[in-house]
């Protein structure tokens, strides 16, 4: 079985806060007698095709546990088949897990209800699909505010805070038009505020983007950016698109055959991958563009404190060699108004060509 990789650096984009969800020793298993692999350690330590020809079985998701933060972009990452999809769908119980532990703010998922089910999909936990399941005789407002009709929210109120979210998603002025008349990346937007009208606690993404246009899903990208940054809302994102989850994601969980091979934050996981899988992985991506200063930083000489360019400890290495090179100088690391070090070309290069020492 593969072995989940979580770096404890305690360098993150974001200081840890308590979970929104919880997940703790997750398994999906479709097939006959579904529940007896988890059980069984024999079956659990099989590769995938042995245990589809021994048990008939396919395990969609094995012994996965992680937490989700408060305020986060949580990033779920494989190619197809990898087990993500069924992942978050088994968040909320779209689908029923096989075994483990799914906490929702210390709530124990999977012994709720359908009433505390219905409240959980309805008020808590909102899905953004990629398909995006639009009412088509419904006009773009009568979309949004569909979740609020749901919760018996009254007509005018309902139309009054879904207005409020098409403005804040970009679409003002398209209120009245039906989904037919929008291009796909409109009705993706759709889809986006139709989620955020009821308010969730978190966002759940389900590959969102990945039947849109390349220029249309950077503009969604980067609405999902802005909002994020504008509200801090928690969300968990699922993609294919290793640069979408380097764009998106405060931490990256990286699956594998129903697996979690690595969880990090992207610098973490493109400086110092894990195994072989996840090397061949960010083996294209460019490092300078992910990994920051701090992998680079060195103390500062009395003498280097106040001089130099300043740049931020969160500041790529590509942000820093620009900076060194328009001074034809080494760069003070300032955070906080504090010098915490300096950076120098060399190091710089040594990071961006992988040679550099691990201080990720």
């Amino acid at each position: 079985m593969t072995t989940t990789t979580q770096n404890t650096t305690p360098e993150t984009r974001k200081p840890p806060t308590a979970p929104v969800f919880s997940v703790e020793g997750l398994w999906k298993v479709f097939g006959p007698k579904a529940h007896r692999v988890p059980a069984d350690p024999e079956l659990t330590a099989l590769a995938p095709a042995e245990l589809r020809s021994r048990t008939g079985c396919t395990a969609a998701v094995r012994d996965v546990s992680f937490d989700v933060r408060k305020g986060e972009v949580f990033v779920v990452m494989g190619l197809s088949g990898s087990g993500k999809s069924t992942l978050v769908r088994c968040l909320t119980r779209l689908i029923e897990p096989t075994a483990g532990t799914i906490a929702i703010d210390g709530e124990d998922v999977r012994a709720m209800d359908k009433s505390r089910l219905r409240e959980l999909r309805r008020h808590r936990a909102a899905m953004v699909f990629q398909h995006f399941g639009l009412l088509p005789h419904r006009t773009v407002l009568d979309n949004v505010a569909y979740g609020l009709e749901i919760q018996g929210v009254g007509k005018a109120e309902r139309r009054q805070r879904a207005a409020e979210v098409v403005a804040k998603v970009g679409l003002e002025g398209m209120e009245h038009r039906r989904p037919g008349q929008l291009s796909g990346g409109q009705r993706q937007r759709v889809g986006l505020a139709r989620a955020l009208a009821v308010d969730p606690e978190v966002l759940l993404f389900d590959e969102p983007f990945s039947a849109l246009d390349p220029l249309i899903r950077r503009d969604m990208q980067e609405e999902v950016v802005r909002l994020h940054r504008e509200e801090g809302r928690t969300m968990v994102f699922i993609t294919h698109d290793l640069n979408e989850a380097l764009k998106l994601g405060d931490r990256i969980a990286l699956m594998r055959d129903g697996a979690v091979v690595q969880l990090g934050t992207p610098e973490e996981i493109v400086g110092s991958p894990a195994d072989d899988y996840v090397r061949e992985f960010v083996r294209d991506v460019p490092r300078e563009q992910v990994m920051t200063v701090r992998t680079a930083m060195r103390a500062a000489s009395a003498g280097e404190q106040g001089n130099g360019p300043a740049v931020a400890p969160d500041a790529t290495v590509s942000e820093a060699i620009e900076a060194v090179a328009r001074a034809k100088a080494p760069a003070r690391v300032v955070d906080e108004g504090r010098c915490v070090g300096v950076v120098d070309s060399e190091a710089l290069l040594e990071v961006v060509a992988g040679t550099a020492k691990e201080t990720v």
